[in-house]
Order: structure tokens, then C-alpha cells, then sequence
């Protein structure tokens, strides 16, 4: 009996060394101090037999576009990811809080979705649109049955910023004009018209970008107009009167600025701009890249929340859970003018993704995703303003349901960005076992957009480890 109570309490003994070394443990070997405890996960990922991150990072240098950067001092080896947990080539376990940049929403390797893929693979990997395959038609069905009014025409596309590139040539040729009302502050993409539709000097190359005229943004934390939609919509008013002949082809917006440092536009400035836009002869476009498929909890789309509905949806990121997808959904009528040339995509409607698409959203349902992101996003947001109270270094914290922004400011009152804290505050966390992302036009944002499986008790290490770290600063 003595050895088996003995045995019992050094297994006890040994599991307690093992979490603590789990919590505490670097690259680099133990920490001396006590860090807060990452939440029970059962699962451990296959032994890494790849290069080390000095030999990728070697390559990556030597092989790969050096405009290509990465976050953290000392950049993480990621080998593989398991729902909401990232691991490194240690198999040490990271909680993801920025989901690849909100696209991972049902969690990373769902093993729903990654059995959807291998079964379409391993019948037709790809063929072309000019064939017919149900894969694609079962997943624009679906896709158009989450759509509200008479949005059911589907056309796929690779990414987000191809998705918005037709969404403005659409509209232009619907219309007949040139003229896109975009916001300032807004990211849209990185090709010839979305960069144009982009207003970040950050993310724009001296190119012809022509046609696009950005309006006042909607800034509910440093606009002059605070929290009044309505004001902020008579600028669309005025570039209309001003910097166009009277009509437009088209507005375009996200619901939610996720580059731009996870901004929800002002309450009552949708409505008024999109009532702007449809008098000057143009349609509405409503970028869903970033807050769609369920992130914001409240509603599927980010749109929603704003009780407008678009004449065109662009989306992409949350569609695949990862798989290199985008689309376009109108009207049938707006749909009629692609038919005026022969247009086409070789991999948009690809077997396999929309497939893997489909999955996601069977998922998302099953799983009821968007309610775990109103509840546990809705938690996370109360503790992080909690968190506000008690760290000066906290200007700002909005969004909603799983897309929040933590805004950090030198001083509250002048609103000065905290560049370079931000990145100290994310060197501690990541040590510390948590990875989230930064945006915002300053640099000085935190973007937290972990997968739509998070927990709260994933919620309640994150905040443990943000107050740690900022209590460093």
C-alpha cells in the first residue's frame, strides 16, 4: 500500500513538473519564473524530422521574396497545429490567438474538414469548370443559403484580393462608371485595383492606382466625429458632389477594419452610405475577407450587425479554414454582365477546396461555431477591458465576438501609439506560449482572431499572459 501511495504521488508529481515545464518551457530551456498554466490539451503532435528554423530561416533568405517578413525576434518554426494549438519543431504548444490571420475558424487540421479534402483528392484532385462536378454546385447551394435577399449567384476565386478585384470590375461594368467610393484606413488586397481601393501608404507601391476615391473613416476611437455614423457618411456625400460627375460604380468596405487595426465602422454609417451610394447610381460592396463566416458571433456576417444588405459580398480566409479560396457573390441580374465576354478562372471552383469549403461550413453549423464566438468573445472582450482599467498602456479594446483589437497608446489622452511597446508586450507572450497578431495603420494594435473553437479557458490564459507581459513593460 506504502509503495502504491508512493507511486501515485510521484506520477502526481511528475504530471504537475510536466504542465508547469509546459507553461514555462522556451526554445532556449526553463524559465525561472512562474508563468501562468495553458489549458489541458489532449493531443501530441508526431515527432518533427524536418530541418531546424536556422536552416529554413537560411533558405527563406536566399530563396524566397525579400519582402516577405515574420514576427518575433528569434521567428517560430511551425510544424503543426491542432484545433486552436500551434506547435514548433520542440514540440513545444503555442495558443494561436491570430488563426493565421483570421482564416483558421474551425480550428487548425478539423478533422472533418482535412477527411473532406482527402476524400475529393483522392477521386479528382482537378479537372475545370468547362466540366461539370457536384462539388462546386453543392458548395455554392450552401454558400448562397447563408446569404440574405437575392444574393445566390456564386463565382470562385483563389483569395481575397482576387475576390475584390472582380467585385470592382463588376460593379464598374454594371454600372457603366468608374468611380469606387473606398474608405481610408480600409485593406482590400494587394494586386493593381485593390491596392488601389487600399488606403494605407504601408500597403501601396507608387503604381497607377486610378479611379478610387477614399472617404473619411468611420473611426469610433480617433475620428473627429466619434461614434456618429451619420456625420462621417456626408464626406461620401461630398466626393460624390466633388470628385465625380455625379455618379459611381460602386462603395466598398468591411464591416470591421481588419488591417486597419479590427475598427468597427460608427454605428448608422452604412445605412447613410450605401443610401448615398445607391442615389448616384452605384452598388454596394461588402468585403467579408476578414469578419465573415461567423467570427463576429452576432451574426454570420459582418454586414449584418449594420442591418444593410449589399448588391455584392466578396469573402475569402474563413471560407477554406485555410485552403486557397475566395469568392464573389451578387445578384443574378449584377451576374449577367460577366456574361458580355468570356470570362474565367482556371482553380476558382477547384474540386478539392470547394469541397473542403463545404466542410467548413457543415462545421461551423454542427459545431455551432458562431454562438461559441458570441459567447467566448464576448467574455474575452469583458476581461480584456477589465485588463484596461488596470494597465494605462491600454488605449482602446473593440471588436466583436472572435475579432477584437487591443489599441496600446503611450498616453491615453494624446492617443499616442505604442510602437514599440507593442512589440516587447508580444515577445513576452509568445515565451509565455501565446502567438497573436499586431495591425493598424501605427503598428500599435493587437488583432486577436484565434479559431472559432476558442475556449474560456483559453480566453482566461491569454488575458493572464497579456497582464503578465504589459506588466513587464
Amino acid at each position: 500500500m506504502r509503495r502504491l501511495l508512493i507511486g501515485r504521488l510521484s506520477s502526481l508529481r511528475r504530471r504537475a513538473f510536466s504542465q508547469l515545464a509546459e507553461a514555462t518551457a522556451t526554445p532556449s530551456g526553463v524559465r525561472s519564473r512562474i508563468v501562468p498554466k495553458m489549458p489541458p490539451f489532449d493531443y501530441t503532435p508526431p515527432p518533427y524530422d524536418g530541418p531546424p528554423e536556422a536552416e529554413i530561416r537560411r533558405k527563406r533568405s536566399e530563396f524566397l521574396s525579400p519582402s516577405m517578413f515574420y514576427f518575433y525576434k528569434k521567428p517560430l518554426n511551425v510544424v503543426s497545429g491542432k484545433m486552436q494549438y500551434l506547435f514548433d519543431e520542440n514540440g513545444r504548444r503555442y495558443l494561436d490567438a491570430f488563426g493565421g490571420i483570421a482564416t483558421v475558424c474551425c480550428g487548425h487540421c478539423h478533422p472533418e474538414v482535412i477527411d473532406a479534402i482527402i476524400n475529393q483528392t483522392k477521386k479528382l484532385q482537378h479537372s475545370t469548370v468547362v466540366y461539370l462536378n457536384h462539388a462546386i454546385a453543392d458548395f455554392a447551394e450552401a454558400l448562397a443559403s447563408k446569404m440574405p435577399g437575392d444574393l445566390k449567384v456564386v463565382f470562385f476565386t483563389n483569395s481575397g484580393t482576387e475576390a475584390n478585384e472582380l467585385a470592382m470590375m463588376i460593379a464598374r461594368l454594371y454600372t457603366s462608371c468608374q468611380d469606387i467610393v473606398s474608405l481610408r484606413n480600409a485593406y482590400h488586397g494587394n494586386a493593381a485595383g485593390t491596392m488601389g481601393a487600399t488606403a494605407q501608404c504601408n500597403w501601396k507601391f507608387n503604381v497607377i492606382q486610378s479611379g478610387v476615391h477614399h472617404a473619411l473613416n468611420p473611426d469610433q476611437y480617433r475620428g473627429i466625429f466619434g461614434s456618429d455614423g451619420e456625420k462621417y457618411a456626408m464626406d461620401v456625400q461630398e466626393i460624390i458632389d466633388f470628385g465625380t460627375s455625379g455618379n459611381v460604380a460602386g462603395f466598398i468596405s468591411e464591416a470591421i477594419q481588419g488591417v486597419g487595426g479590427i475598427l468597427e465602422l460608427a454605428p448608422g454609417y452604412l445605412p447613410a452610405a450605401y443610401k448615398i451610394i445607391k442615389k448616384a447610381g452605384g452598388v454596394c460592396i461588402a468585403d467579408e475577407v476578414q469578419s465573415g463566416f461567423a467570427r463576429t458571433g452576432s451574426h454570420f456576417w459582418g454586414f449584418e450587425a449594420h442591418s444593410v444588405v449589399p448588391d455584392i459580398v466578396t469573402m475569402a480566409k474563413g471560407i477554406g479554414n485555410g485552403i486557397p479560396i475566395g469568392a464573389v457573390v451578387t445578384t443574378p441580374e449584377i451576374a449577367q454582365v460577366l456574361t458580355r465576354r468570356s470570362y474565367f478562372n482556371t482553380f476558382g471552383g477547384n474540386p478539392v477546396c470547394t469541397a473542403g469549403g463545404h466542410a467548413v461550413l457543415k462545421v461551423l453549423e454542427k459545431e455551432k461555431l458562431q454562438e461559441n464566438a458570441f459567447i467566448v468573445g464576448s467574455y474575452l472582450k469583458d476581461r480584456l477591458t477589465a485588463l484596461q482599467e488596470k494597465h494605462e498602456i491600454i488605449g482602446d479594446v473593440r471588436g466583436r465576438g472572435l475579432m477584437i483589437g487591443v489599441e496600446l497608446v503611450t498616453d491615453r489622452k494624446l492617443k499616442t501609439p505604442a510602437k514599440v511597446e507593442i512589440l516587447r508586450v508580444m515577445e513576452e507572450m509568445k515565451e509565455m506560449g501565446v502567438l497573436v497578431g499586431k495591425g493598424g495603420f501605427h503598428g500599435n494594435v493587437f488583432r486577436i482572431t484565434p479559431p472559432l473553437c476558442f475556449t474560456k479557458d483559453d480566453a482566461d490564459f491569454f488575458i493572464d499572459v497579456m497582464d503578465l507581459a504589459m506588466s513587464k513593460l
